[in-house]
């Protein structure tokens, strides 16, 4: 029987980070790299040519940012999952790449096992977050930080799915503490995240990450 494969696409600049990530990809069984470049300026063509099934993109690339060329995409239609890799979990960017249609936003020093569960996260239609970007937002949207930052309205069971999240818990254990299926939780992750990225007040909480830096 054919094994369907999905196919990954790598933008990172560090080119020994890249060749890291190129060789663990590489050889995962049911991955097929298709793609791994230092910049993200031909990202459109790339894409088409391509057709990854997840992008992971680096946030600072020259001649052309992560998020930049997260937004070509979104704006050609592409519906192809991103995940964004950063250096720092206080980058600035992390709610703008929110916003721009990131599916998620996730350190470079993860492990690699763990890369791997995030980006099965992904492409299960999770919204995997490093643990401490994960913190940060959670601090955001309960109102603990020093700016005056609004609140995003989420419900209760909403937090407590985050909270679980920034744990260090799975979408399995949530659902299994919670009594709740791993659709409900994916459920609750996807309304956490367009609630970040509809709600006009994500600016002031970009604003607040910025200036609290």
């Amino acid at each position: 029987m054919l094994q369907i494969m999905t196919r990954i696409l790598i933008y990172e600049d560090n080119s020994e980070l890249r060749e890291v990530l190129s060789i663990l990809i590489g050889g995962m069984p049911n991955y097929h790299l298709v793609g791994a470049y230092g910049h993200c300026t031909n990202i459109v063509e790339e894409v088409k040519r391509t057709m990854p099934d997840l992008i992971l993109m680096d946030i600072n690339m020259p001649a052309m940012s992560g998020i930049e060329g997260l937004k070509l995409i979104r704006e050609n239609g592409f519906q192809t999952k991103v995940l964004m890799l950063t250096v720092f979990d206080d980058n600035q960017n992390v709610f703008q790449a929110i916003k721009s249609g990131a599916n998620g936003y996730i350190l470079k020093k993860t492990p690699p096992a763990r890369l791997m569960e995030y980006l099965e996260d992904a492409l299960n239609g999770g919204a995997p977050m490093t643990s401490s970007i994960a913190t940060q937002v959670l601090n955001m949207i309960a109102g603990k930080p020093t700016g005056n930052t609004e609140s995003f309205n989420l419900s209760a069971r909403e937090k407590e799915v985050l909270n679980l999240l920034v744990e260090g818990f799975s979408y399995k254990l949530i659902a299994d503490k919670l009594f709740i299926s791993m659709d409900t939780v994916r459920s609750h992750i996807k309304k956490i995240y367009e609630k970040l990225h509809v709600n006009s007040k994500s600016e002031a909480v970009a604003k607040t990450l910025r200036a609290n830096q």
